[in-house]
């Protein structure tokens, strides 16, 4: 590789780009929709928003990166300051364009996206509200891609929620590794992890049951009478008269042919008659897809390889929370995003999509040989 070509995937961390298909991948999963153009514009969109936040963290940390991390691509001289914030401007303007080429509602999100990117770097990555800021990015990252598929992103927040919290326990270990720290960070994130793990083992709540109406119920709900004149007149006081039942004892003399009155049925219709029973209009709650036993098989198998990618590093780095072992811990981290994303998606019934998210964790393992992805 080309020592200007390395810079650049240095500054950009290309092992980490294999992290996000995922996101838009598993929104649309979790909105119950298969992909189409407009998943693919808005993993597009988040790539480019993902870059541009990459070249500009090294912008804003290129002195302390000149004081604790002097090979990166600024402090040393690789890239110039100034070629980086271009970059990171013109790639979230790409961005923003692919989500709007999306659609209003993906540009909705990619919008606030941008947004928290840029806080994130310039203003809050070394406060207390720098790990929840990340949380979100990545969380709006999710639901971007079910926005840009459905036109809504509701549906998708519960797996949001979760990639969220797994992204927050990342970035809080991220922020000690290059100084080293306490164990209680890297064992919080270890047992963020169990507890993910233990939520993607569990079959997804795609919403509320409703009470259902006699058009679904079928031709035996009990259905409204309807008034016609045969009803019993109103009394003095407002009430309708009770009307004796006609006697039982005198069965009911069948009509003849040469009949000339019509019968009180044919002068009254039923309520069934004038308002017939009509196919019900789909529900607009979504119901979970089936499971068979492959895909249930697959979800547990991929629930698994989460916390089978990033319990040993963050078990090693509480063990001893030195800078190495901690930025294992935080490469790690991000590695595991990809089979949670994976796992989020079988969850959801999504299983084809899931094996081609679970597929992008090797190539991230074998790029992130060449370039560190931290």
């Amino acid at each position: 590789m080309a020592p200007d070509l390395r810079a650049w995937a240095e500054l950009l961390r290309l092992p980490a780009l294999f992290t996000v298909p995922g996101d838009a991948l598993a929104g649309a999963a979790a909105a119950s929709a298969t992909v189409n153009s407009r998943t693919l514009l808005a993993i597009g969109s988040s790539l480019c928003l993902y870059e541009a936040g990459m070249a500009l963290n090294d912008w804003a940390d290129r002195d302390e990166d000149t004081r604790d991390r002097p090979h990166r691509p600024l402090p040393s001289g690789r890239v110039r300051p100034a070629s980086a914030l271009t970059a990171s401007c013109v790639l979230t303007a790409a961005g923003l364009a692919l989500a709007a080429r999306a659609g209003r509602p993906a540009l909705a999100v990619a919008a606030p996206l941008a947004a928290t990117i840029w806080a994130y770097d310039l203003a809050l990555k070394h406060t207390p509200a720098g790990p929840v800021a990340m949380a979100a990015a990545r969380g709006l990252d999710l639901l971007l891609g079910a926005a840009a598929t459905t036109g809504r992103a509701r549906d998708a927040v519960p797996s949001a929620t979760l990639l969220a919290t797994h992204t927050l326990a990342v970035t809080t270990v991220s922020r000690r590794e290059t100084t080293g720290g306490s164990p209680l960070v890297p064992l919080a994130a270890l047992a963020t992890t169990g507890v993910l793990t233990h939520l993607l083992t569990r079959r997804p709540r795609t919403g509320h049951r409703q009470k259902p109406s006699p058009a679904q119920l079928g031709p035996q709900a009990p259905r409204p009478r309807a008034l016609t004149s045969d009803a019993p007149p109103l009394d003095h006081s407002g009430t309708r008269a009770l009307r004796r039942p006609a006697p039982t004892s005198v069965a009911p003399t069948p009509p003849r042919a040469t009949d000339t009155h019509p019968r009180a049925s044919d002068r009254y219709p039923r309520a069934s008659d004038t308002h017939p029973q009509t196919t019900p209009a789909p529900s607009s709650t979504r119901t979970p897809r089936p499971l068979d036993r492959t895909s249930q098989a697959l979800r547990v198998a991929l629930a698994v390889a989460y916390p089978a990618t990033a319990a040993r590093p963050y078990l090693h780095a509480a063990l001893n929370p030195s800078p190495p072992l901690t930025q294992r811990a935080v490469a790690g981290g991000i590695r595991a995003t990809i089979p949670l994303q994976a796992a989020l998606t079988a969850r959801a019934g999504s299983t084809p999509t899931a094996l081609l998210v679970a597929a992008l964790a090797p190539l991230a393992r074998r790029f992130a040989r060449k370039v560190s992805v931290t």
